[in-house]
């Protein structure tokens, strides 16, 4: 299984892990987007014996521009929203194999509930308050910005969506006392004019809900991730590493491939007999 992680690394592609909550109770209502702590622990465990790398995103972009060399098989690891179970249950985990990770924060929502969730999940579920995001950024890890409130930017007028993007990078940067670089946009909205407003609030990156491995011609400003989903075996994380899609789905692609490749095959023999 350790090969897995090499093609990407040679052709310069960088899984860029994402996950919702972690914990070792997922609410029913949002299982799709929890991940238990026991599985989260194995797959890191298996990241760690693979000989994958965590790297932050400074350094992955740094990389694309011409500085240090990222390590082989990089790894970026990120996980949206803040939620309490999820940093307290995360981050030890992380911290114990020396792993570093970007959380995205909801700034004006940190130490209460995720307001945005019982209209699209039917559940509403804790946030971590200052307290624990302070001492997440003063182990190592990022702290990122999910903009004020979480909500759909593309739906927002001009100057609501700026408020959002910069107001919640100044009041992260205010609580922390460190610079706020990197963005994910809510729900993975985004379009040309949110994207630009990202540009002018001043982040370095951030990150979509588009599907697949982030490529050095990656745009910085909608990078590519890889969802981690809490019906996820070991062997479908093996295969989101790879690319970017579970065992099934990475099962019948390789099936659509080899009927297309016997199909053309097949359409060849019959023009030179």
């Amino acid at each position: 299984m350790t090969g897995l992680g090499g093609e990407a690394g040679r052709l310069g592609r960088v899984p860029i892990l994402m996950y919702h909550e972690v914990t070792p109770r997922p609410a029913p209502e949002f299982h799709k987007y929890s991940v238990t702590a026991r599985a989260f622990a194995t797959q890191m465990r298996w990241l760690a014996a693979a000989g994958y790398t965590p790297v932050g995103l400074d350094a992955l972009l740094d990389a694309r521009e011409g500085g240090r060399p990222l390590p082989r098989r990089a790894v970026v690891i990120t996980f949206d929203d803040g939620f309490r179970d999820c940093i307290a249950y995360a981050a030890p985990i992380l911290g114990d194999l020396g792993f570093t990770a970007t959380f995205y924060l909801v700034a004006n929502l940190v130490g209460r509930t995720s307001a945005w969730l019982p209209r699209e999940r039917g559940v509403e579920l804790p946030l971590a308050d200052w307290g624990a995001v302070r001492a997440l950024a003063a182990a190592g890890f990022e702290c990122g910005a999910h903009t004020l409130t979480h909500p759909r930017l593309p739906e927002l007028s001009p100057a609501a969506c700026r408020e959002e993007l910069a107001g919640s990078r100044t009041a992260l940067e205010d609580r922390l006392g460190r610079p706020v670089r990197h963005l994910a946009y809510p729900f993975g909205a985004y379009n040309e004019a949110v994207r630009a407003c990202a540009e002018a609030a001043g982040y370095r990156s951030a990150v979509s809900v588009r599907l697949g491995l982030s490529a050095p011609d990656d745009d910085r400003l909608a990078l590519r991730r890889v969802p981690v989903l809490g019906s996820d075996s070991l062997l479908d994380f093996v295969c989101r590493l790879r690319s970017a899609r579970s065992a099934p789905e990475t099962f019948r692609r390789g099936v659509r491939r080899a009927a297309r490749t016997v199909a053309a095959g097949l359409r060849l023999s019959g023009r030179m007999t």
